[in-house]
């Protein structure tokens, strides 16, 4: 019988393994797959909030943003597996709908905006539990990460900070909302 933490382990290797996965697909298309990305206001683009997450511009893009998902996803896991499915798909539609409502008319790809959300999360979450694991995750999750927080503003016009920036926002009231479940 596994343990919950080797549990855990070969859930977020599916998890990051479906990334893997399509990352390679779409580098062998030629980057097709990046057509199935969000296009704010054009409902064409709508159903591609459950698509964009798992897309990137290019490789680069893809390991910038699949190490620290990793991370983050690996101490969602403490809040338990299915705190992490249920954190995982909220955050990636409420991350989605507020792009595609609000963010910029251009494309909008990649995992940043999951990975914020995981961000905001994981800082607020520890604390409404009042679990000193939980708490310490959110002490070190606020002092090695702190800095991606200057990732919600403007920077340069081929980066989604409107992805990062929503992603974050959710990812604190889906904390906050959720916190009486938690403790």
């Amino acid at each position: 019988m596994e343990s919950k933490f080797q549990l855990q382990l070969k859930y977020l290797a599916y998890f990051l393994g479906a990334f893997i996965v399509i990352e390679i697909i779409n580098l062998l298309s030629g980057r097709a797959l990046n057509q199935f990305s969000i296009l704010p206001r054009d409902p064409s683009s709508l159903i591609f909030i459950l698509t964009a997450p798992f897309l990137h511009a290019n490789l680069h893009h893809f390991f910038s943003n699949i190490f620290t998902l990793s991370i983050f996803a690996f101490l969602l896991f403490q809040f338990g597996n299915k705190q992490f499915l249920k954190v995982t798909a909220i955050l990636i539609l409420s991350t989605g709908i507020l792009v595609w409502l609000l963010g910029r008319n251009a494309y909008h790809l990649g995992a940043s905006g999951l990975l914020y959300g995981y961000f905001g999360y994981l800082v607020l979450a520890g604390w409404m539990q009042k679990r000193l694991s939980l708490m310490l995750i959110s002490i070190v999750i606020a002092f090695m990460y702190g800095g991606i927080i200057f990732g919600v503003l403007p920077s340069r016009p081929y980066i989604s900070w409107e992805s990062h920036l929503f992603g974050f926002i959710s990812g604190l009231g889906l904390a906050w909302l959720m916190r009486s479940k938690q403790r």
